[in-house]
């Protein structure tokens, strides 16, 4: 995920949430937050302005073109704080998320740690108008990723290890990473650590990985799936505390997805794997490829076009 595509507002607890909830930040004052769009003409597929949220995004425009519906893109339209308001107010019907982030963007105090908690969980937080299918196995993580020097040098190969670094420690990440729960004040309430960030707006990209490689940062937010971290041999800390919640692929839709649109987006994330991503985003990353072609190929072989 993008970009990112991470949100953090900060909510009343999860069991104050309630699809009426004025708390919720994409609640609207005189109408508790309901979607207004039209449940007519095609349905409008949006992305993160990150590349492997529009390649999932094109995924899912394909299979609906494929069952018989008109769609409209509007993919790179920005991060969370950007999008989901217009999500939210019906300008967009079907959006990849992720459903950790989408669920802290809710209620910055979730505590589930686990996949079937926080789908459940995410469900009771939407907006009325709004829903989301069930996710895939593919999932696209924030991480605090190191070098093998770094790692080497000071033992850590996880977060809790962090404590025994005596140095002032460095992440680079988008400037919104600053305000995430799973940010600097998160860090320092699960593990007790202090981490500046530098701000590097490319959602885990190649500037933000040479940031990482040239050593202007001790870590970077490079998300799981991205083939960066294999191709320079860098370690993703590990999470004990799961400070970072399960980020699995999930569509949220609007009302205007109907059973059809649903059942093709839902068969495309029951074959979605997160070795399937990854080498979706080593097309994009590696060998350039546009989004619409690294679908195609994809469906294809799955049999869903």
């Amino acid at each position: 995920m993008n970009l990112s595509r991470r949100g953090f507002a900060a909510l009343a607890g999860l069991t104050a949430l309630s699809a009426c909830s004025t708390s919720n930040p994409l609640a609207s004052p005189s109408s508790g937050g309901a979607a207004t769009g039209s449940t007519s003409g095609p349905l409008v597929v949006g992305s993160q302005q990150y590349y492997s949220n529009e390649i999932i995004a094109e995924l899912y425009a394909q299979v609906l073109e494929k069952a018989g519906l008109k769609v409209t893109r509007q993919y790179q339209i920005g991060q969370r704080e950007v999008y989901l308001p217009e999500v939210v107010k019906g300008s967009i019907d079907v959006f990849p998320e992720y459903n950790g982030n989408l669920l802290q963007y809710l209620n910055k105090s979730a505590s589930v740690t686990d996949t079937a908690s926080v789908q459940a969980a995410l469900s009771k937080a939407l907006p009325p108008g709004l829903r989301v299918l069930a996710p895939a196995d593919a999932s696209d993580q924030d991480t605090y990723t190191t070098t093998q020097a770094f790692s080497s040098q000071y033992g850590v190969t996880s977060l809790a290890d962090l404590s025994k670094v005596t140095k002032k420690l460095t992440v680079a990440a988008n400037s919104e990473f600053a305000t995430r729960p799973y940010g600097p004040s998160g860090l320092k309430t699960a593990y007790g650590v202090d981490v500046t960030v530098v701000p590097v707006e490319d959602s885990g990209g190649p500037l933000t990985v040479k940031a990482l490689t040239d050593g202007k940062a001790d870590f970077a937010d490079i998300y799981s799936a991205s083939p960066s971290i294999v191709a320079n041999n860098l370690v993703v800390l590990k999470d004990p505390k799961n400070l970072i919640l399960p980020q699995n692929v999930v569509p949220l839709v609007s009302a205007k997805v109907n059973a059809t649109a649903a059942d093709a987006i839902t068969k495309v994330n029951a074959q979605l794997s997160a070795d399937d991503l990854r080498k979706l985003n080593a097309q994009s990353v590696n060998e350039q490829k546009k989004s619409a072609d690294i679908a195609k190929a994809w469906l294809s072989s799955k049999g869903l076009i």
